[in-house]
C-alpha cells in the first residue's frame, strides 16, 4: 500500500495502485499475439527446411539416374533395357517402398532433336521425378544427352 499525506503532517486516506482489469486484458492480448507470431513462424519454417530437403532428395534421384544412363552401352540405349518407370524412397537407408515420401520417375528416351549430321548418334534422356508434399503434387525434370561414342566406351 502507498499512503499519500493530503496535508503536511497529517495522514492522508491510503489507496492501492495496481493494474486495472483493462490494461491486463490488453496486456495478455499482445502476450497471445506474440504467441501465435512465433508458433506460426516456427510452423513455416519447418514446413520451409522439410520442401527444400525434399527438392535436394528429388535433385539426388535425377543426377543418379542420369548419370547412370550415360554408363549404359548404345545398344542398350536403343532397345529399351534402360528401365522407363522407377520408384525411389526418400530415406537413402530404407529400401521398402511402403513408408515415406515415395518419388515415382519416368525415364523416357528420345531421338535427339538437334539438327545437326550427327543426331542419329543422339538420344536425348529425360528423367523426371513426381511426388506429394502433403496434398501438394509436385514435380521435378532432369535432361542429358547422351553420345553414341559417349563415356560408357573408356569405362567398359
Amino acid at each position: 500500500m502507498h499512503c499519500i499525506a493530503e496535508k503536511p503532517g497529517k495522514h492522508g486516506a491510503c489507496r492501492r495502485e495496481a493494474f486495472t482489469i483493462v490494461e491486463l486484458v490488453v496486456a495478455l492480448a499482445i502476450i497471445a499475439l506474440l504467441v501465435v507470431a512465433v508458433y506460426g513462424a516456427i510452423t513455416s519454417g519447418i514446413g520451409t527446411v522439410r520442401m527444400a530437403r525434399e527438392n535436394l532428395r528429388a535433385t539426388q534421384i535425377l543426377l543418379e539416374k542420369t548419370e547412370v544412363i550415360r554408363l549404359y552401352n548404345w545398344d542398350q540405349l536403343k532397345t529399351g533395357f534402360v528401365p522407363a518407370q522407377f520408384v525411389a524412397n526418400y530415406d537413402t537407408a530404407s529400401a521398402s517402398t511402403n513408408s515415406g515420401i515415395l518419388y515415382y520417375g519416368a525415364v523416357t528416351i528420345a531421338a535427339a532433336d538437334t539438327g545437326t549430321t550427327y543426331a542419329d548418334d543422339m538420344r536425348e534422356v529425360t528423367v523426371t521425378v513426381n511426388w506429394k508434399t502433403g496434398s501438394i503434387n509436385r514435380t521435378r525434370q532432369m535432361k542429358t544427352y547422351v553420345c553414341k561414342s559417349g563415356i560408357q566406351n573408356y569405362v567398359y
